[in-house]
């Protein structure tokens, strides 16, 4: 419990230290966010923003969970398959936030070179997953405590849920601390779920061990993203970029994953789904209807906003949705 607890405020500290540093230097560099212009029109004040701050939490993320980890399990450690899945993640974030401030595209990455560098990425975490001794190709059922076993199917299916995961984080990241604060609450709860299912306690050997290395990487990502908020949260100082929206991507579906626990997904990442199926939803009934919409505009919390709610609002509102959604995921176990 120390060593999450240390991780946690760490992390946060570190945040606080670095970002006054940092944000000087985006601006010198002059990485500021291109608007979209079929986006809110009160967006459009954000113009030039700094972005990139992604880069900022996952460093400290990563380096608290390696400095706080416990007893190490080799190559079968968790703690190694959640930083290359959310390192690889990133990096795809990060070649497509590059294009955008320095090449001056606005849209960065073309489709389907996002999705090839994503494929590399989750098909290689998969296969991990698939032959990890501890993992492997069960998932657990909420509520139910039984395993079904995807055999053969396993990799294919995980890799298209990983896929679709990190991009509905990408497609979260449109508010100012919206991402930000949906990851620290769902990032808690995480860490809550592994320390139950290990036992608790100090760090144990073997796959106990392995969940609770997964806790303490669960809060390095908690604290990064509290002190990211610090610069983050309304009226923003600096976005997190594609950089960080497909980091925290990674990391969360990684922790889902590596627990067997991708099911859970559906509670705790709840507000994440909200976005991607709010857009698969407005693309549908667009087509369908000839250019009749449902929402004002999608992403979900796009169409919250045109309503008249604030941004500060809808943050608000979905921290205690995915509040609640993790409470019924830990109940579930």
């Amino acid at each position: 419990m120390l060593k999450l607890f240390l991780s946690l405020v760490v992390s946060v500290i570190a945040m606080l230290l670095i970002g006054p540093r940092v944000l000087p230097i985006l601006r010198k560099l002059k990485f500021g966010q291109s608007i979209y212009e079929l986006g809110p029109k009160s967006h459009q004040v954000k113009q030039g923003t700094p972005t990139m701050g992604g880069l900022m939490f996952s460093a400290v993320a990563c380096v608290a969970a390696l400095v706080f980890h416990g007893a190490w399990f080799g190559f079968a450690d968790f703690t190694i398959g959640l930083i290359f899945v959310s390192l690889g993640s990133m990096l795809v974030g990060f070649v497509d936030d590059y294009i955008k401030v320095v090449k001056k595209r606005n849209l960065g990455l073309i489709w389907w070179q996002k999705i090839v560098g994503q494929v590399a990425v989750v098909v290689i975490f998969s296969l991990y997953c698939y032959l990890h001794p501890d993992v492997g190709s069960k998932v657990i059922i909420p509520f139910f405590n039984v395993e079904w076993d995807l055999g053969v199917f396993y990799v294919p299916l995980m890799a298209a849920a990983m896929i679709f995961m990190i991009n509905s984080a990408n497609l979260q990241d449109g508010l100012d601390g919206l991402l930000s604060t949906v990851t620290v609450v769902g990032g808690t709860g995480w860490a809550i779920i592994a320390m139950i299912v290990s036992g608790g306690g100090a760090i144990a050997s073997g796959l106990a061990g392995n969940y609770q290395n997964l806790a303490i990487f669960a809060m390095a990502l908690v604290g990064g993203c509290i002190g990211f908020l610090r610069f983050n949260r309304y009226p923003a100082m600096v976005f997190m970029g594609d950089t960080g929206s497909m980091f925290i991507g990674g990391a969360l579906v990684g922790m889902a994953m590596l627990m067997r626990m991708p099911i859970h997904m559906i509670f705790m990442s709840i507000t994440l789904l909200a976005s991607s199926f709010s857009v698969i939803i407005q693309r549908a009934y667009f087509k369908a209807t000839h250019g009749k919409r449902i929402f004002k505009m999608s992403p979900i919390h796009h169409h919250f906003e045109l309503c008249g709610m604030t941004e500060k609002q809808i943050v608000r509102m979905y921290a205690i949705v995915e509040a609640i959604a993790c409470v019924i995921a830990i109940l579930s176990i």
